[in-house]
């Protein structure tokens, strides 16, 4: 979604449109005026696929079909097409860097570029996917007009595309606190668990392995006093869909103390 020099999607994100009108991360004109700024130089949300690699190996085999929401010019991708990934599916709102994309990428049958609205992905029948990745997507959403129904459409999208017992993995910088009630829509079953990445950048020592579950409150909060050794870390969350509902209100998390 962004070039290098960018920073992460904040609320009060913005640039200005046609007619001086403010835009911000959650509009397509906003992204359309980026990239042909930028000329679709590749890059990378939060993290590379390098370290983001042991969650999706975990929970997404090679053999599984991926979508990528908000594909945006990162190069995730193609570093999975790499690692044997087999069919990925990306979509995002602007029409120019999907453009530039499928230019990039016209001789990699693996990879499928589509100008979608991750609201509104009726195109795709229930179902049809065993994984979803994002990172920056929702984030973005929640910078722009009426964000908690736009973060509503796009988690009730997300949750009807994925096959029960298939995984969302949301790569964002919201704590718990923040995201996991979004994930939480009337009707979703998610069984939810948290990782915690530091940045790239962080030079500080980490005492948990990356791929530690962090455990959460009945609430689906941070334990009291948990507190990660890098203040600006990003939250993994790996939301497995269960079969049948546990009624709204209700996510399954991984709670303090439990395997």
């Amino acid at each position: 979604m962004s070039s290098p020099s960018s920073s992460p999607p904040h609320d009060d994100a913005e640039g200005e449109g046609s007619g001086g009108r403010s835009l911000s991360y959650g509009e397509a004109e906003y992204w359309d005026a980026r990239y042909v700024e930028e000329g679709g130089a590749p890059y990378d949300w939060y993290q590379r696929y390098d370290a983001l690699r042991p969650f999706v190996r975990r929970f997404a085999p090679p053999a599984s079909r991926l979508l990528m929401i908000g594909c945006g010019s990162a190069l995730m991708s193609e570093d999975m097409v790499t690692d044997g990934y087999v069919e990925i599916v990306n979509i995002d709102i602007s029409s120019i860097v999907i453009e530039m994309m499928r230019k990039k990428y016209f001789n990699i049958p693996q990879l499928q570029y589509l100008r979608m609205d991750v609201r509104d992905m009726s195109m795709f029948p229930d179902e049809s996917f065993d994984c979803a990745i994002d990172k920056g997507t929702l984030d973005s959403l929640m910078c722009g007009v009426d964000a908690p129904l736009s973060a509503a459409q796009m988690v009730l999208e997300v949750d009807r595309l994925i096959k029960p017992g298939g995984v969302f993995i949301l790569i964002t910088y919201g704590d718990p606190s923040v995201r996991v009630p979004h994930l939480n829509q009337p009707g979703c079953n998610w069984k939810i668990v948290l990782y915690i990445l530091p940045r790239p950048s962080f030079t500080g020592k980490i005492r948990r392995h990356v791929l530690d579950p962090v455990p959460l409150t009945e609430k689906g909060r941070l334990p009291d006093g948990f507190v990660p050794e890098d203040p600006d870390s990003h939250y993994v969350y790996v939301c497995e869909k269960m079969q049948g509902l546990t009624g709204a209100g209700s996510p399954t998390v991984e709670r303090q103390g439990e395997e």
